[in-house]
């Protein structure tokens, strides 16, 4: 069980950084700065899509593993 613990939560942190990651990419590509100052469009915009592409890695993580359990029985 403690296995499944560790595969589950390293799983969730892949998807959730790489989602992030991806999210952070895309931003810079439609010309997104999070890390401008203040708060204004450009970085509202960014950190929208930093937090939406960290969410569905986290879904698609886990969609994963119940797939990967699905296939195992």
């Amino acid at each position: 069980m403690n296995n499944n613990l560790w595969l589950e939560g390293l799983s969730d942190a892949v998807g959730f950084v790489g989602g992030a990651l991806l999210g952070f990419w895309i931003s810079r590509l439609l010309g997104l700065d999070i890390f401008a100052p203040g708060y204004g469009n450009e970085s509202i915009g960014g950190i929208l899509l930093v937090g939406l592409g960290g969410g569905l890695g986290l879904q698609a993580a886990r969609r994963w593993r119940q797939y990967q359990a699905k296939n195992k029985e």
